[in-house]
């Protein structure tokens, strides 16, 4: 693929990914509902783990830039099953991170709708809330999505680059804005870790707010594409450090404005309610078009990194050669691409029986926060693995890309563990309910199994050479550079 993109693009293209503006807009409201007002103390206790994930993605990135990245690395350093199966997860959970998307961001449009005075189209009445009217809607922006993603990263970074602009300054204001006038108490035990009321909702609320950053690490997929591998790097860790600063102020605002019960209820409307609490209309229509933006670039955002770890899977055999065909004009994954976008359509539609987006958002994002944990918590063990030598020869620098990344591991490890031992136990049967525990522990389990499934089949009926090197059949051309 082209080499297309520098810095600037690549943090677009991860600030996109993680899509700060929807996070805030709709995962504030949910982590508030587990941690109460406590969420800057949670945006900053997460914080530190997925640092340390960065540093340990930086790190490897720099001695092997590579599209399939954390499935290439784990593949390599520590065993090709766990590698298929960090690659698998990644994929599975975006492809379903798109799937819920579609109905995000049909929601946002239908809003604004609302919001222009728009009640009803051909006698049916427009409800934001409404799983089955903000899918269709959702599935004709990822359409247009999935055009702009085969077009190339260039013109795809330029659009999101656009988009954030509005995105942030909106943020900026509102948020500004609320610390000045809210009328809620400020507190310092806002901050305070140790004041969150129990394990269980420290777990849960720590799978959240991992699961705002995640997208970060979108900017490695593409590192083929960068002109220079560091600057892949540099990008992951300014938009990283970036989101935290948008979270925290966001988090202060919100409960500066907001009772809890009204930040808790609002759920996938939270941005929307607090924009109309600080401002009469039409200025309390930017968050909502902030919002919108946001969904529409994480759409676009998801499917692009997505694309790119199916062709480096495609390219060792793991996966079907139709993943890694490129386009003759764009030198874009442009099949893989739609093929992506084709399956979280489907997705989309299955998720139908979930009748309100507020239940949809909380069951997709507690599975995919789960598998996000562990896939993390593997590419930070294998960058401590494949360094562990600088621990004797660089103590500094050992400390930081080795015992920084196993700490990380190991602490998004028992979090996620530990909720999903919660989970199975808070439920005595199976229902399709976005609160029953065996059902939230159902999605996750069927990424990690067909997973296994998949890669038995890569493994004995592809008879892929990744699964005895850990890497594929382009392994005799990349030339790495030196482990340290």
């Amino acid at each position: 693929m082209r080499k297309s993109i520098g810095v600037v693009d690549g943090v677009v293209i991860a600030a996109s990914s993680t899509a700060a503006t929807s996070s805030i807009g709709i995962g504030l409201g949910l982590t508030a509902g587990v941690v109460g007002l406590h969420l800057p103390a949670i945006m900053l206790l997460a914080f530190l783990p997925v640092l340390g994930i960065a540093v340990a993605y930086g790190r490897l990135n720099r001695v092997e830039p590579n599209a399939g990245n954390s499935y290439t690395w784990v593949g390599r350093t520590l065993n090709p099953w766990l590698g298929f199966l960090t690659g698998w997860v990644n994929i599975v959970g975006t492809i379903v991170f798109m799937a819920y998307t579609t109905a995000v961001t049909g929601s946002a449009v239908l809003q604004l709708a609302l919001e222009a005075g728009l009640h009803s189209v051909a006698g049916l009445a427009l409800d934001p809330d409404s799983t089955l009217q903000t899918t269709v809607l959702g599935l004709v922006v990822l359409a247009a999505a999935t055009l702009v993603a085969i077009r190339g990263l260039a013109l795809a970074a330029r659009l999101q680059k656009y988009l954030l602009v509005f995105e942030y300054a909106v943020l900026l204001g509102f948020c500004g804005w609320g610390l000045l006038v809210g009328d809620q108490p400020f507190s310092l035990e806002w901050f305070n870790p140790f004041a969150i009321p129990s394990m269980d909702a420290l777990a849960q609320g720590m799978v959240l707010a991992v699961f705002c950053y995640w997208g970060f690490e979108s900017v490695f997929t593409v590192a083929e594409e960068v002109h220079d591998p560091k600057d892949a790097s540099r990008g992951g860790i300014f938009a990283l450090v970036m989101m935290l600063l948008l979270f925290v102020l966001a988090g202060t605002a919100f409960q500066r404005v907001l009772p809890l019960d009204e930040l808790a209820d609002n759920g996938a409307q939270g941005l929307t309610y607090f924009g109309a609490k600080l401002a009469d209309q039409p200025l309390a229509a930017l968050p909502l078009i902030a919002l919108t933006f946001s969904a529409v670039a994480s759409l676009q955002a998801s499917v692009i990194p997505t694309a790119r770890g199916t062709f480096a899977m495609g390219r060792d055999r793991t996966l079907g050669p139709v993943w890694m065909r490129i386009h003759p004009k764009h030198g874009t994954p442009a099949v893989g691409t739609v093929l992506l976008a084709l399956v979280a359509a489907a997705i989309a539609l299955l998720a139908l029986v979930i009748p309100t987006v507020t239940d949809l958002i909380s069951a997709a994002v507690n599975a995919i926060g789960i598998v996000v944990v562990l896939y993390y918590a593997l590419t930070a063990v294998a960058a401590a693995v494949r360094f562990r030598h600088l621990l004797r020869d660089e103590p500094l620098v050992g400390l930081r890309v080795v015992v920084a990344p196993l700490v990380s591991a190991a602490a998004l490890l028992a979090v996620g563990g530990y909720l999903a031992w919660s989970f199975y136990d808070s439920a005595d049967h199976f229902e399709v309910s976005a609160d029953n525990g065996w059902f939230q522990l159902l999605v996750p389990a069927l990424m990690i199994g067909t997973g296994l499934v998949a890669a038995a089949w890569a493994r004995w009926v592809r008879k892929s050479p990744y699964f005895v090197t850990g890497r594929g059949t382009d392994a005799d051309r990349i030339e790495l550079a030196p482990s340290v």
